[in-house]
């Protein structure tokens, strides 16, 4: 088990770091719900698209409810998703150390609308606080950390 981070041992992943991590996530589940919408529905759906016409419930399942579980299942399983391990960064809980648990890492997902909605102030909090801990983070009793061992 990873010891809490210290100055000696681990620094704390930054706020550029993590937007950076953000963009290549939001890329990465953008190009997976365009491909599987591509191959359900045809270049007729991105023409609707187009127009603004409400796109079928695989919609809202590829857009809110497979980031929402793949998200949560890479923080459980690997500690990080694609775009925190393509940066070096990883989140633990803020105690021991260790990967996060389950219900920590549901609760910090739910914790983002408290720091998105005021006008991501939650999120920019990143930038100033000593841990580089978004309010999502505190709430959740979690770091994101560098990972040292790539």
């Amino acid at each position: 088990m990873t010891s809490s981070p210290t100055a000696a041992t681990e620094a704390y992943a930054g706020f550029w770091r993590r937007v950076l991590a953000a963009i290549i996530d939001n890329i990465l589940w953008g190009i997976i719900a365009a491909v599987v919408l591509w191959l359900a529905y045809g270049r007729a759906y991105f023409d609707r698209l187009e127009q603004g016409v409400p796109g079928p419930p695989l919609e809202s399942l590829m857009s809110w409810v497979l980031p929402t579980v793949a998200t949560i299942a890479f923080w459980v399983t690997r500690g990080a998703t694609p775009g925190k391990m393509a940066v070096g960064a990883r989140i633990v809980d803020a105690r021991s150390g260790a990967t996060p648990s389950l219900g920590r890492c549901i609760l910090r997902y739910l914790a983002y609308f408290v720091s998105v909605l005021p006008l991501g102030l939650g999120l920019i909090w990143v930038a100033f606080d000593p841990r580089k801990q978004g309010w999502h983070d505190k709430i959740a009793g979690t770091l994101v950390v560098r990972d040292r061992s790539r």
